[in-house]
C-alpha cells in the first residue's frame, strides 16, 4: 500500500473510532484545529502521564509546574520572539497556495535519500545475505550521482538558512525545480519572513487595552519560575522543570492532520545546570529521551537523530529525535542547549537577578539550560502511526478474513480490557457486571453486548484494547472466563479472580520505566 493511501486511512479510523475530530466541523471545520474523542482523550492523557512520571517520578532533582498562559507581552520581548519568531513563506502564483520554502527543500532532499534507499533495497533482494551495503553505496553510479545531488543542495540550504538569505532560498527552490504539490506549477513568489505568535488584548476598555500575546511554547513560564521553584523547593543544581501546557502558534502552512497544528500541547523540561557542563548533560539527555521513546517497542530503526542544520539564536547545541511516519522521517522531540541566554535577557529586561547561589563553590552565577521538548499531539500521530495495521487473518477451515488493530502498547491503551456476555439471557449479562465492577477500580473497562462476538473482538481491535473477557455458560458454574490477547488473538481459560494480576502485569508503566532507567 502507498504511504500516501496508508496515511489517509489513518486519518479516517481516527475519526471513525472515536480518537480524533475536526473541530467545528459541523460548521465545516476550523483548519488545522483539532478535537479529541473518548478514546483520543484517553491515548492523550496515558501519553502525557508517561511522560510526566519518567520524568518527575524517576529523577529526583526534576519537579513540575503548571504556569499560565497569558503572561507579560515583554517576556516575549526578551525571549527574542517578537523578533526572531518567523517561518520563510513562499506562495505559487497558479495554485494561491502557500508554504514554509525551508520545508519544500527539506522535502527535496528526502527525495534524494528515497532514491538512495531504493536502490539499497532493490540490491539487498537481489543480492541477498551476501550484500555488502558499505561497498554498494560507496561504488554504485545512481546512489553516487543522487548522494552528489543531496550534498549539494544540503551545503545551499544550510548557508542561506545561517545566512537568512531568502532570496538565495527561492533560487534553490526554482534550481531544484521544486513544484506545488497542488498545481504542479514552479511559478513562485519571493520568500518572505512571517511572524507566528498570536496577539490578543488585555483590558476592560478597547482605549485601555493591552496588547499580549497568547504563548507560542510553555517553557518561558519555566524560566521566570526558575528562582520561585528553586528556593521554595530548596532545589540544588542540577535540577529540572517540567511542564506540560497549551502552546500556539499561527501556522500559515499547517498539515499532515495533527502534526502540525494551530493549537496544541507540549511536554517540555529545562534542566539547569553549571556553566561549562551543558553539553555534556546535553549528551546525557539525548540518550535518556531517546530510551524514552525507544522503550514503546515500535522498533529502534524508527527512530534516529537529526542535527540541526541552523540553531536558534539561544542554543549551541540542537538535535531533534525524528520517526518515521508514513509521510517520512519528521520531528517528535528537541533536545536543546539553550545556554544562559533565556535568563540572562530575563534578567536584564526585568531588572531582577535570575543567579544561583552555589553552595558549593560560594558562589552566584546564573544556570546554562538544556531542554527537552515534546508536541504531544505528534508523540499522540506517531503512536497510532506505528500502532495501525491491517492483517489477513487464516481460519481453520483455510478460509481467510481480514481484521484493522491498533497494537498500541499496553500501558497507553485508553480501554485495557472489554467484557462481553456471550448472550443477552440466562444471568450472563449479570455476571459479567459484577466482575467488571470488580475490575473498573483499578482499570478503564468498557462493557458490550451487542452483535456477535467475533464482531466484538473486531471493534475491540480496531479501538486497540488489549484484552477481551469473555463470559459464558461455564462461568456460572465454574467462574472462569475467556481471556483474549489482542495482538496474538490466542484465548486462555482462567478464574476471573486472576484477571487483576494477569492484566495489571500488562498494562502497568512499571516495565516501560524499568527499561528507560536500564
Amino acid at each position: 500500500m502507498a504511504q500516501e493511501d496508508l496515511f489517509k486511512k489513518l486519518v479516517a479510523h481516527c475519526k471513525e473510532y472515536g480518537y480524533v475530530f475536526q473541530s467545528s466541523e459541523i460548521y465545516d471545520g476550523l483548519a488545522a484545529v483539532y478535537d479529541y474523542g473518548q478514546y483520543g482523550v484517553e491515548l492523550k492523557n496515558n501519553i502525557k502521564k508517561y511522560w510526566w512520571d519518567s520524568l518527575v517520578r524517576l529523577h529526583e532533582n526534576v519537579v513540575g509546574l503548571d504556569s499560565a498562559i497569558f503572561m507579560h507581552p515583554t517576556i516575549w520581548k526578551a525571549s527574542g520572539h517578537v523578533d526572531a519568531f518567523n517561518d520563510p513563506l513562499i506562495d505559487n502564483k497558479d495554485s494561491k497556495k502557500r508554504y514554509r520554502a525551508d520545508v519544500l527543500i527539506e522535502d527535496q532532499m528526502a527525495k534524494y535519500e528515497a532514491k538512495i534507499k531504493k536502490e539499497v533495497e532493490k540490491a539487498k533482494k537481489r543480492f541477498g545475505d551476501s550484500f555488502d551495503e558499505a561497498q554498494f553505496v560507496s561504488t554504485n553510479p545512481r546512489v553516487l550521482a543522487n548522494q552528489e545531488k543531496l550534498d549539494k543542495l544540503h551545503g545551499r540550504f544550510v548557508k542561506a538558512l545561517n545566512d537568512s538569505d531568502l532570496v538565495e532560498l527561492r533560487q534553490i527552490i526554482v534550481d531544484e525545480e521544486i513544484v506545488c504539490p497542488i498545481s504542479g506549477s514552479k511559478n513562485w513568489t519571493d520568500v518572505r519572513q512571517f511572524n507566528l505568535m498570536f496577539s490578543t488584548e488585555m483590558g476592560s476598555t478597547s482605549e485601555s487595552a493591552n496588547k499580549i500575546y497568547l504563548r507560542p511554547e510553555t517553557a518561558q513560564g519555566i524560566f521566570v519560575n526558575y528562582l520561585n521553584v528553586q528556593k521554595s523547593g530548596r532545589m540544588k543544581i542540577p535540577f529540572g522543570i517540567a511542564q506540560i501546557g497549551k502552546a500556539f502558534r499561527n501556522e500559515i502552512v499547517a498539515r499532515q492532520f495533527i502534526f502540525r497544528m494551530r493549537e496544541f500541547e507540549q511536554m517540555e523540561m529545562q534542566f539547569f545546570v553549571p556553566p561549562g557542563s551543558e553539553l555534556e548533560w546535553f549528551e546525557t539527555w539525548k540518550e535518556t529521551r531517546m530510551k524514552w521513546h525507544r522503550a514503546l517497542g515500535f522498533g529502534d530503526e524508527k527512530y534516529r537523530f537529526h542535527d540541526h542544520d541552523k540553531l536558534a539564536h539561544y542554543a549551541n547545541a540542537a538535535t531533534d529525535i525524528e520517526f518515521e511516519f508514513p509521510f517520512g522521517f519528521k520531528e517528535v522531540e528537541g533536545i536543546h542547549s539553550r545556554t544562559d541566554f533565556d535568563l540572562e535577557s530575563h534578567q536584564e529586561y526585568s531588572g531582577k537577578k535570575l543567579q544561583y547561589f552555589d553552595p558549593e563553590t560560594n558562589k552566584n552565577y546564573v544556570p546554562f539550560v538544556v531542554e527537552t521538548s515534546i508536541g504531544v499531539d505528534r508523540m499522540f500521530l506517531q503512536i497510532i502511526s506505528a500502532a495501525y495495521s491491517e492483517e489477513t487473518i487464516t481460519k481453520e477451515d483455510g478460509s481467510t478474513d481480514s481484521r484493522v488493530v491498533l497494537k498500541l502498547p499496553p500501558a497507553l491503551a485508553p480501554v485495557k480490557l472489554a467484557v462481553f456476555p456471550l448472550t443477552k439471557k440466562d444471568g450472563l449479562p449479570e455476571k459479567a457486571r459484577t466482575i467488571m465492577h470488580e475490575l473498573k477500580f483499578e482499570f478503564n473497562c468498557q462493557y458490550e453486548e451487542k452483535d456477535s462476538i467475533g464482531k466484538r473482538y473486531r471493534r475491540q481491535d480496531a479501538i486497540g484494547t488489549p484484552f477481551c473477557i469473555t463470559i459464558d455458560h461455564q462461568t456460572l458454574e465454574d467462574d472462569t472466563v475467556t481471556i483474549r490477547h489482542r495482538d496474538s488473538m490466542k484465548q486462555d481459560r482462567i478464574h476471573w479472580t486472576k484477571l487483576q494480576e494477569i492484566i495489571q502485569e500488562k498494562v502497568s508503566m512499571r516495565k516501560l520505566f524499568e527499561t528507560i532507567a536500564e
